[in-house]
């Protein structure tokens, strides 16, 4: 169970952050051939025990998220449709800090959109609570059923723990933290570690800023557990929530939220303080493409440093030449429209050559070869998201018998890299 833990301590902090884009949504049609992509998959799967090792779930979380970083970029480089170029026609956002202020189009083609700046003097930020440190072995709890009361967006909820003989502050904290994370009520727990090694539970809202009736966003107390709670410290306010602060060309506004749209058109979202104004507006026609371009070539880079993570440790270059090799292939007509290879098999983008292949008489070319890179790029990727076990360590126990075989559509799930039987 430790083992199934870490795998998703590791998805959730490293990917659990990840904001969801309206590229994920998805119709029932496309659900409907994921599936059957999956059972198709299963249908000739031999069955096989994985390797003992500790970073087997970590890889194929990174291969699914990878793959799914590789499908959005394609969806968004196309989506006014299959064929690259109608980006050209597409109205992409442009922020000149984009480290200050990430902004995205969402309007329609007919909208007026016309430039701003904005001037980010602070965020908004969560309410964060921040428990008592305490020595991880150490046992400060007795045996018992402890509850504790939390009240969040007018609404309360009561949580139950219960303490076992012999369990330490680790254990328990952790017990806690399963229960906020897991309980998806707005917040976000996590634990901390000072110098000493001491332990301590950080409880964050995923909510900012404050309406003007309230001071806090949510409220942690006990009567019956009051002892406990104490101990815990979890109802120890460390930063009050507070709104957002920043100027509309010129002009001084505040939010609860740092992420709001500016006349439906654009979606802004501020990252940190900005140095000065940011000018925010539509990117030409080639930025548009180039942009694009570049988030591909950013996702296909993740994924073959996926596999060179993997093929350092295992040895197994299955992940790794299976994803460069499209590189290679193409290597020569990619060059052409300035997308070149380094020794690892990274891609990068010279965006002048890009827009003086478009200009230039040998257009369609251009964009038959980007059309090319990016189906073959969206076969691998769904390839390796629909089965990431088959890029891993394994031991093959038995194959099927032709021509009479089952689907076992769960097999190539999303956890199947993190619930490893590692008794067998």
């Amino acid at each position: 169970m430790s083992r199934i833990d870490t795998a998703y301590n590791y998805f959730m902090t490293t990917y659990g952050d990840n904001i969801g884009s309206r590229y994920e949504s998805h119709k029932k049609s496309e659900l409907r051939d994921t599936y059957n992509k999956i059972v198709k998959a299963n249908k000739e799967s031999p069955l096989y025990k994985i390797k003992d090792s500790e970073d087997i779930g970590q890889f194929a979380i990174d291969i699914k998220e990878h793959a799914n970083s590789i499908a959005l970029s394609i969806s968004n480089l196309t989506a006014n449709g299959e064929d690259i170029s109608s980006v050209l026609d597409k109205r992409i956002a442009n922020s000149s800090q984009p480290e200050s202020v990430d902004v995205v189009y969402v309007g329609d083609s007919s909208d007026d959109a016309e430039d701003f700046e904005i001037q980010v003097n602070k965020l908004a930020q969560p309410q964060i609570n921040r428990g008592n440190y305490l020595p991880p072995d150490g046992h400060s709890f007795e045996e018992g059923q402890y509850s504790f009361d939390l009240d969040i967006r007018n609404h309360s909820y009561e949580f139950q723990f219960n303490v076992n003989r012999g369990e330490t502050n680790l254990s328990v904290q952790d017990k806690i933290i399963r229960l906020l994370n897991t309980s998806d009520v707005g917040l976000k727990a996590s634990l901390i570690t000072n110098s000493q090694n001491a332990n301590a539970i950080e409880i964050s809202s995923k909510a900012t800023g404050l309406n003007d009736d309230k001071d806090l966003l949510f409220d942690i107390s006990s009567n019956i557990s009051w002892r406990e709670l104490n101990t815990l410290g979890i109802d120890n306010i460390l930063q009050k929530p507070s709104n957002s602060d920043f100027k509309l060309n010129g002009v001084s506004h505040q939010s609860v939220s740092n992420t709001f749209t500016v006349n439906k058109t654009y979606e802004l979202t501020m990252k940190k303080p900005s140095n000065g104004p940011v000018n925010i507006g539509l990117m030409n026609d080639t930025e548009a493409l180039s942009t694009g371009v570049n988030q591909l070539l950013f996702s296909y880079n993740g994924m073959i440093d996926v596999g060179l993570r993997y093929t350092s440790g295992h040895q197994n270059r299955a992940l790794f030449n299976e994803i460069s090799s499209i590189g290679r292939n193409m290597a020569g007509r990619l060059a052409v429209i300035g997308i070149d290879a380094d020794s690892l098999g990274h891609l990068s983008l010279d965006s002048s050559t890009l827009t003086d292949a478009i200009n230039s008489g040998n257009r369609e070319e251009a964009f038959a070869t980007l059309n090319e890179f990016k189906a073959v790029i969206r076969s691998a990727a769904t390839k390796a998201s629909i089965n990431p076990m088959q890029y891993v360590d394994k031991s093959i126990v038995e194959y099927k018998n032709p021509g009479k075989t089952l689907a076992a559509p769960y097999a190539t799930s999303a956890y199947s890299g993190m619930m490893c039987n590692y008794g067998l």
